[in-house]
C-alpha cells in the first residue's frame, strides 16, 4: 500500500510539473529578443538564384529593407514574352536575410510607372495581414512599418492586393530568412530556388507576348509550371554550381498561387530537409510536399559530378510546362558510388545543353517577315533534342525493329503532308520504312505548338540525307484544323 501511494504521489506531483515544462520549452528555441544594437543596418537583397551572406551577429539590431516593385515585361519562355509584377525586379522577388531577434524597418516602394497599387504580406511577420494592412502602396509612393522578427525559419512573401491570385500568379512573391541566433550551419554553397504556376492566354511556348489568363488560374490549369519565373531560368549557361565534396543548401519556395510541388533533385538524396520552412528536419529525403505559399531548406552533399537536375516530381510539370533546373557538380568521378554513363543529352532534352538561343532567333525572324529555312533548322535541331531524339536518335537513325528511321526516309519524303499529321496526331500500327517493317506507337506531340512542329519537321527534312523543303507555320495550322487522318495510319 505504501509503495502504491508513493507511485501515485510521484504521478501527481510529474503531472503538476507538465504545464511549466511546457512552458519552459520554448525559451531553447527563442531568439534574443532585447533592443536592437549598434548602428541600424541595410540589409544586403540578392536577385536569385543568389542568397546574401549570414548576418554573422550575436546580437539583434534594426535592419532596414528597401525593396521596390517594378512592372516589367520579360521573357517567360524563348520567344515569349510576358508582363510580370515583381518584388524588386525579378520572380521571384529579392531574397531577404535578417536575424531572429531583430527590429525590421521594412520601406515598399512601388514604380512610378506601375499600372497597378501593391502590398506586401511577409508569412515571417506576427501582426494583422503579415504586413499587408499596413504596406498598401500607390505606383509611385513609398509606405512604411516595423515588424519583430520573433520566429526563426523560412518564410514566403507575396502581395495581397486584390485581386490577390492575380498578384501572385504575375510573380509577387518571394522569400525572407529569419536566422536563428546563432545562425546556420556552415555550408559551401547556398541557392534561391522558388516555384510558380502561371497562366498564359496562348498555349504552352506560343510565340509573342501573352497576356493573364483569369479562368486558366481560376480553373487551376497553368500554361507554365516554373522555376525562378522563366523556362531555363537555371539552364544551360545559367545553371547553379558546385563542386564534388560541397554541401549545398537549396532555399526552396512555391509562390503558387494554386499549386503544391513535388520538389526533388534527380540522382540526389537530401541529408535534411526542414519541411514547411519549421524547425523540424526529417533526413535522407528523395521528394519534398511543398504548399503553396510554403518553403524548405534542403542540404545535401555533392558526391559525384554530372548535371543534376531539380524537377516538380508531378513529371509533366517539368518536361511539359518547364519546371526544370540544372545544378552542375563538377570534380573526380567515383566509380565506387556510380559507373559515370551519362544519357543527359537524351534525358534532358532540350534543356541539357546551352539555351534556346536559336529559338528566340527564329521567332524574331518570323515577327520580322524574314524567317529562313536554315534558321527554321536551327530552331527545330534544338527543340528535337527535347521531342524526338529519345526515340529516334541524334542522329536521325532510330532503333532497328522498334523506332524507324529520319535518316534518308523515303516515308517522310514520300509525303511532308503526312509527316505533318503523323507529328499532331500520332501514328499506330504497321509502317514500312526503307523497306524495313516497324509496328510500333507514336503518340500525338500535341504539347508542341505550330511553329515548333514546323521548325522540327524542316530541321529532319534538311538533315540526314533527305531531300530537302520547308515546313511553315500556316501549313502545320492547317493539319491541325482537318480531320485526322483515319485511325492514324499513314498508307505506304
Amino acid at each position: 500500500m505504501r509503495a502504491l501511494n508513493l507511485a501515485r504521489t510521484l504521478l501527481v506531483a510529474a503531472s503538476a510539473c507538465l504545464p511549466l515544462l511546457s512552458l519552459a520549452a520554448p525559451k531553447a528555441a527563442t531568439g534574443d529578443f532585447g533592443p536592437p544594437r549598434g548602428e541600424p543596418i541595410h540589409a544586403v537583397l540578392t536577385s536569385p538564384p543568389h542568397v546574401p551572406p549570414p548576418t554573422n551577429r550575436n546580437y539583434p539590431a534594426k535592419v532596414i529593407v528597401d525593396l521596390e516593385v517594378v512592372e516589367k515585361t520579360m521573357q517567360i519562355s524563348e520567344g515569349v514574352n510576358y508582363t510580370f509584377w515583381t518584388f524588386g525586379g525579378s520572380v521571384p522577388g529579392s531574397f531577404i536575410r535578417v536575424r531572429q531577434g531583430d527590429t525590421v524597418e521594412f520601406h515598399l516602394k512601388n514604380h512610378p510607372g506601375s499600372k497597378m497599387p501593391h502590398n506586401i504580406d511577409l508569412h515571417g511577420v506576427t501582426g494583422p495581414g503579415g504586413g499587408a494592412a499596413s504596406s498598401f502602396t500607390a505606383p509611385g509612393h513609398e509606405s512604411q512599418f516595423t515588424f519583430k522578427a520573433l520566429n526563426e525559419g523560412i518564410y514566403v512573401y507575396h502581395c495581397a492586393t486584390a485581386p490577390v491570385g492575380m498578384h501572385v500568379a504575375n510573380g509577387m512573391y518571394g522569400l525572407i530568412l529569419v536566422e536563428p541566433p546563432q545562425g546556420l550551419p556552415k555550408v559551401d554553397r547556398e541557392y534561391y530556388v522558388m516555384q510558380g504556376d502561371f497562366y498564359t492566354a496562348g498555349k504552352y511556348r506560343e510565340k509573342g507576348n501573352q497576356a493573364f489568363d483569369m479562368e486558366k488560374a481560376i480553373d487551376e490549369k497553368p500554361t507554365y509550371v516554373l522555376f525562378n519565373g522563366a523556362e531555363g531560368a537555371l539552364t544551360g549557361d545559367k545553371a547553379m554550381t558546385a563542386k564534388v565534396g560541397e554541401k549545398v543548401r537549396l532555399y526552396v519556395g512555391n509562390g503558387g498561387p494554386n499549386l503544391v510541388s513535388s520538389f526533388h533533385v534527380i540522382g540526389a538524396i537530401f541529408d535534411q530537409v526542414r519541411f514547411e520552412g519549421g524547425t523540424n528536419v526529417q533526413k535522407n529525403v528523395q521528394t519534398t510536399l511543398i504548399p503553396a505559399g510554403g518553403a524548405a531548406i534542403a542540404t545535401f552533399t555533392a558526391k559525384v559530378p554530372g548535371s543534376y537536375v531539380l524537377v516538380d516530381h508531378s513529371i509533366f510539370r517539368a518536361f511539359n510546362k518547364g519546371a526544370l533546373a540544372i545544378l552542375k557538380i563538377e570534380g573526380d568521378e567515383n566509380k565506387g558510388i556510380y559507373s559515370g554513363k551519362e544519357l543527359d543529352a537524351v534525358y534532358l532534352g532540350d534543356r541539357a545543353g546551352p539555351n534556346l538561343a536559336a529559338v528566340a532567333q527564329a521567332t524574331q525572324a518570323a515577327a520580322a517577315g524574314k524567317l529562313t529555312a536554315d534558321e527554321q533548322a536551327k530552331a527545330g535541331q534544338a527543340l528535337f533534342a527535347g521531342t524526338c531524339s529519345v526515340c529516334h536518335q541524334g542522329n536521325g537513325a532510330g532503333m532497328p525493329g522498334v523506332f524507324p528511321p529520319l535518316a534518308k526516309s523515303d516515308f517522310l519524303a514520300a509525303d511532308v503532308k503526312r509527316a505533318v499529321n503523323v507529328v499532331l496526331h500520332g501514328l499506330s500500327g504497321k509502317v514500312t520504312v526503307n523497306g524495313q517493317e516497324y509496328n510500333s506507337v507514336m503518340p500525338p506531340m500535341n504539347q508542341l505548338n505550330d511553329d515548333e512542329v514546323a521548325n522540327i519537321l524542316t530541321y529532319v527534312l534538311n538533315s540526314w540525307g533527305n531531300p530537302g523543303g520547308q515546313v511553315s507555320k500556316e501549313d502545320v495550322k492547317a493539319q491541325r484544323a482537318a480531320k485526322p487522318p483515319a485511325q492514324n495510319q499513314a498508307k505506304e
